[in-house]
């Protein structure tokens, strides 16, 4: 026989999240955490030995662990508690060591504030546990509305300082300590400065789905971010600093997030140097914007290249042009080659473009050209000919894929 509910509001004059935490698993019977809205652990109830490894993950990392997240997102989950305020059961993921649920969003208007989970663990929730676990949400509510305030607020410093950085306004390291210390924070051993740039001009929705993503994130350890019209800056810590492998993973982890829950495509993102100290965030910001130039310029080339430092030859091009054009050169065999093809419509050119970047192997680059091997050795002997170019010689290969990759950049001859 089910027992009636409570006459009176059993979570009002509860004061502190930790004690409100206790309360709801007093009345619950059972384990409970209360969490924001990126899943950064608020407070938690006691328990037995009788829990699951997630919560316990949980507790000890003071956040919900990203296997956790990325699992309830694939079966569902989290999408619908970003959309409702009513109780959602969730059935065990064992893989990720999760075990049987009720969950509860927190929400102000159509913003989620947070979320109380509620672990069954010999008992399933009945009719008036959803109902006590929905007014435990409305008294949560009023604390996480307080964090809310001053958490705007504190961001509002941090975008002002990470701008100052960005644009080089701070150079003495011990003006940038003291900044820091200020905003209570502690200055990174090293960071680096990525930026995605978006198809278009980022709205208020997509605002809030990356701030998901980068809070939520454990790949790496993400400081400051902020919005310029359609690109997102971000200053963030990796796990290793010797190398940029972390920003990798984020950069592909961040894309694929971005277009698979959000339905956000075409985003590209890179980052610059990785700094042993905040007077280098300038440079590393124009290193980043500078990859995503390239990115612009030569799409298929770089597609996999995410680090400023992995662009090869590619990171030369924009210095090489400049001196080419201070110079007044002109690389007189290429443009002997683009002539010859204006004039009798070939594709010399482009076979030397492509022969060139394939290392001058043969099978491949008549695969990608879609012609027989023998047809490339004829186009082969043609371009030595009427450029006088001999591809025996590797100085003056590399000195033409440099000059065509230029001639790409400055979109001469094309």
């Amino acid at each position: 026989m089910n027992e009636p509910y409570l006459e009176i509001d059993p979570f009002k004059g509860i004061f502190g999240l930790d004690n409100l935490a206790e309360r709801i698993s007093e009345i619950l019977k059972c384990p409970v955490t209360i969490e924001d809205a990126n899943h950064r652990l608020l407070a938690y109830s006691t328990h037995d030995e009788r829990t699951d490894p997630a919560r316990i993950a949980t507790i000890i990392g003071r956040r919900v662990p990203e296997k956790v997240i990325n699992s309830l997102w694939r079966e569902g989950s989290i999408p619908y508690l970003l959309n409702s305020d009513e109780p959602l059961r969730i059935k065990s993921i064992t893989e990720v060591g999760l075990g049987d649920r009720v969950a509860i969003s927190i929400r102000k208007k159509q913003e989620t504030l947070g979320f109380i989970w509620a672990l069954e663990i010999d008992h399933s929730l009945e009719d008036k546990d959803l109902h006590y676990l929905k007014m435990a949400g409305q008294a949560v509510k009023n604390h996480l509305l307080n964090l809310h305030t001053r958490k705007t607020e504190k961001e509002e410093s941090y975008q002002e300082f990470f701008w100052q950085l960005l644009t080089g306004h701070l150079e003495n390291v011990e003006e940038i300590k003291k900044k820091f210390k200020t905003l209570n924070l502690l200055p990174p051993e090293a960071s680096s400065v990525l930026v995605f740039k978006f198809p278009g001009k980022i709205d208020s929705k997509t605002e809030k789905n990356i701030s998901y993503i980068l809070k939520t994130t454990q790949r790496i350890k993400v400081l400051f971010y902020t919005l310029q019209n359609n690109n997102l800056i971000v200053l963030a810590s990796p796990k290793s600093t010797e190398s940029t492998g972390d920003y990798d993973k984020f950069i592909k982890s961040f894309i694929i997030q971005m277009n698979e829950r959000f339905g956000v495509g075409g985003i590209k993102g890179g980052c610059g140097t990785i700094h042993e100290n905040c007077q280098r965030v300038e440079k590393s910001y124009q290193e980043a914007l500078t990859l995503l130039e390239l990115k612009d310029k030569f799409p298929q080339e770089t597609e996999a290249i995410y680090s400023y430092q992995a662009l090869g030859i590619y990171l030369f091009i924009p210095v090489l042009l400049e001196k080419r054009k201070n110079d007044g050169f002109e690389n007189q065999y290429l443009k002997c080659l683009f002539e010859y093809d204006f004039r009798h419509k070939t594709q010399l050119y482009k076979t030397l473009e492509v022969y060139l970047e394939n290392d001058s192997r043969i099978n491949e680059t008549a695969n990608l050209l879609h012609i027989h091997a023998n047809t490339l050795s004829y186009r082969l002997k043609r371009i030595s000919e009427i450029g006088e170019i001999n591809l025996d010689d590797y100085n003056q290969k590399m000195a033409l894929l440099i000059d065509i990759k230029i001639n790409k950049f400055n979109k001469s001859l094309l």
